[in-house]
């Protein structure tokens, strides 16, 4: 089974990417979990990517499907996966569907976690880190005992910027300009699939696996 999970920054599909890969026994794949794997182990892709990452560029398309296509390869991969954080445009969804094409394989569902701008924008608002411990909370859903101060280690409580309302618009804009094209892509391949991302966590999850069987 192999899974693509759309949706706004703050939609919850990390969460629920995780869920999956929990339930049906595969693996969770980030493009940020790999390339950090193949830095770190010094592979010859990893060293490419590196280069680019360096010099604060974006690591070109071609480089990052090869880079998930070796992760495809390796065994934990061969029930399938669940894979987040990419396809993010048209051009990389093609070079991905090109190179699943020549192993005789293909994406089989597009999950995309629906949720409206303005319940991302108050759902990230509301979260608050420790920057000493990297615990997280949210003021509505899941409160620190004392308000503004950590539970682990009673350190202060901040909102991040890339929380803040401003940056969360402007993040949400670069989704609906960039990715939200990919919706589409996959709905005209009659793979997509839409949840409601409004509902409790444990109801998202519930609508998912209907879908997935």
């Amino acid at each position: 089974m192999k899974v693509i999970m759309l949706g706004a920054p703050g939609a919850g599909k990390g969460t629920q990417a995780k869920m999956i890969a929990d339930a049906y026994g595969i693996p969770h794949i980030s493009t940020g979990d790999i390339f950090r794997a193949n830095i770190k182990n010094g592979t010859e892709l990893g060293k490419k990517a590196k280069t680019y990452m360096d010099k604060g560029e974006l690591v070109p398309d071609a480089l990052v499907v090869d880079l998930i296509m070796s992760r495809f390869a390796e065994d934990d991969c061969r029930n399938g996966y669940v894979l987040d954080g990419f396809p993010r445009t048209i051009p990389q969804a093609e070079a991905l569907d090109a190179a699943l094409e020549k192993n005789g394989e293909h994406v089989d569902v597009a999950v995309d976690i629906e949720v409206p701008d303005e319940n991302i924008i108050s759902r990230m608002g509301g979260r608050r880190a420790c920057t000493n411990c990297g615990a997280t909370y949210h003021v509505k859903y899941n409160p620190p005992k004392v308000d503004g101060i950590c539970d682990v280690c009673g350190q202060k409580l901040i909102l991040r910027d890339d929380d803040k309302p401003e940056t969360v618009k402007n993040r949400l804009n670069v989704y609906h300009t960039q990715t939200q094209p990919l919706i589409d892509y996959y709905k005209k391949k009659d793979i997509l699939r839409t949840v409601d991302g409004t509902q409790d966590m444990n109801k998202v999850f519930a609508d998912i696996k209907a879908i997935l069987g």
